[in-house]
């Protein structure tokens, strides 16, 4: 594996965006660093923010560990990463609205029709089903690395029920908090407008038929959900309601609240729950926390659902290998954002690769999410790079497999000091009616063990602040 890429001292050393950072690092105590530390957690448990990792026989929840040094990018760095996420949302949304209308990627044999049809997200309830202003993505969360100063590569699209905002938010207000002398030194973008940004997409994209004041719901599984607190936090956030299945009624194809003055009618739920569970009528009969009947409403028009049923394709990691032909096929642009080099398992000779490659290879199942079902070779024992290759053997159509790519690498505070711990990034596009915004910044997860690559809170990784500086 190549060597990291260090974001604050570059090849050629300290990188300018981090001039200021270095300079008040060096200004700072030792003690003074782990006094803020420490303050941050306590912070963080006041306010409750809780992640649950499952696996984990000591807790089931616990907080994510957040690291105190924040990581900063340019303006101009930033400037790229907003075309190119702008880019390959915009190809999402053409992608996903074609293979549920006239197809015409697939007639163009740019994806392969079995990979749509055969895929159990894909929802043929879909099919013909125009959605609110064509819109199906209206939030994503594109997780984006870095392997050079100017090569950032994306890692996987979330396009289903991206979350992690919650915590950009809170890590900027607890670093404000603890470090206004450090703010003082910087121009930062803000990112306290992204509810704000959030409520006037949700807004926009309201049914025709709704009025000038659309009302929104915020749709949660309940308590027991691992990102109950961020619903709860954006519900807040947004002004609008947070409710349960239970909290909705059909009647006439048309969504209502039930309120303690009578029912209200929805023009607009931001969903935060999967496909199978939104209706028991349609998908699982056996859940219980979607809304019998919802998706009569939502394919009479009468409501928008954020984001649009069946999104999930875009998920899929095997769909994600097209991408690149994706955004040609329809926007007839290179990518600005480039992939990983992907091999898809479900062919022969990238199988064959694969196989004979197992202990340099990240290996990844089509539908994982969270750093769960994944193989990463160099960091993996013979044992379970024996029992991946059983199962690839066994089920190749399952599985893509990339590089072992070297991660960029940002300052963080540990018990022995700072040192290098390797990032990714998550910045959330939001599209409305009219336009596609980034708020700048996003969630940067670091892997707080030392030589780890996995970032991911449900697997032990931490969050930063992330700064653009507004330049």
């Amino acid at each position: 594996m190549a060597v990291a890429f260090d974001e604050m001292n570059g090849p050629a050393g300290l990188r300018p965006a981090y001039e200021k950072l270095a300079n008040w690092l060096n200004e700072t105590p030792p003690e003074i660093l782990q006094y803020r530390r420490e303050e941050a957690e306590l912070l963080f448990r006041r306010i409750g923010i809780t992640f649950a990792v499952y696996g984990d026989n000591a807790a089931t929840e616990r907080l994510i560990p957040f690291d105190v040094i924040p990581r900063i990018l340019s303006s101009k760095e930033w400037s790229l990463l907003e075309r190119g996420l702008k880019q390959r949302v915009k190809a999402l949304n053409m992608f996903l609205s074609d293979i549920y209308h006239s197809r015409d990627i697939l007639r163009a044999k740019v994806v392969p029709d079995d990979l749509i049809f055969q895929n159990p997200v894909f929802r043929p309830e879909m099919n013909g089903q125009d959605v609110p202003h064509d819109i199906y993505v209206h939030i994503a969360g594109i997780d984006v690395v870095r392997v050079e100063a100017d090569n950032f590569i994306v890692l996987e699209d979330n396009a289903r029920t991206p979350s992690g905002v919650s915590y950009m938010l809170e890590n900027r207000e607890i670093m404000m908090r603890l470090f206004p002398d450090l703010f003082s030194r910087h121009r930062i973008a803000p990112v306290e407008n992204y509810p704000d940004e959030l409520l006037a997409a949700l807004r926009s994209v309201a049914p025709n038929a709704a009025s000038t004041e659309p009302n929104i719901a915020l749709l949660t599984p309940g308590v027991f959900n691992s990102a109950y607190y961020e619903h709860s936090f954006l519900a807040d956030k947004l002004g609008v309601e947070l409710v349960e299945g239970r909290d909705l009624v059909v009647k006439n194809d048309e969504v209502f609240m039930r309120t303690t003055e009578g029912l209200k009618q929805v023009d607009v739920i931001y969903r935060r729950l999967d496909d199978d569970f939104l209706d028991p009528l349609t998908f699982r009969p056996d859940s219980m926390l979607g809304v019998p009947g919802l998706m009569s409403a939502y394919m009479a028009g009468s409501v928008t659902l954020a984001n649009a049923v069946g999104t999930g394709i875009s998920d899929d990691k095997a769909i994600y290998s097209y991408m690149p032909e994706v955004v040609k096929f329809y926007l007839g642009e290179e990518p600005i954002l480039k992939n990983v080099q992907t091999w898809r398992c479900r062919e022969k000779d990238d199988l064959a690769y694969v196989l004979d490659n197992l202990k340099d290879l990240v290996v990844k199942e089509v539908h994982g999410s969270g750093g769960y079902g994944m193989l990463i070779g160099p960091a993996a024992t013979t044992e379970m790079i024996e029992t991946f290759r059983a199962k690839l053997k066994s089920d190749p159509d399952n599985f893509i497999a990339q590089p072992t790519l070297a991660l960029s690498t940002c300052p963080t505070c540990t018990d022995a000091g700072l040192a290098p711990r390797h990032v990714d990034l998550r910045p959330f596009v939001l599209t409305g009616k009219d336009h596609t915004t980034v708020v700048p910044g996003g969630l940067t997860r670091v892997a707080l063990k030392e030589g780890s690559l996995v970032v991911n809170s449900s697997q032990g990784g931490g969050t930063k602040d992330t700064w653009v500086l507004d330049e």
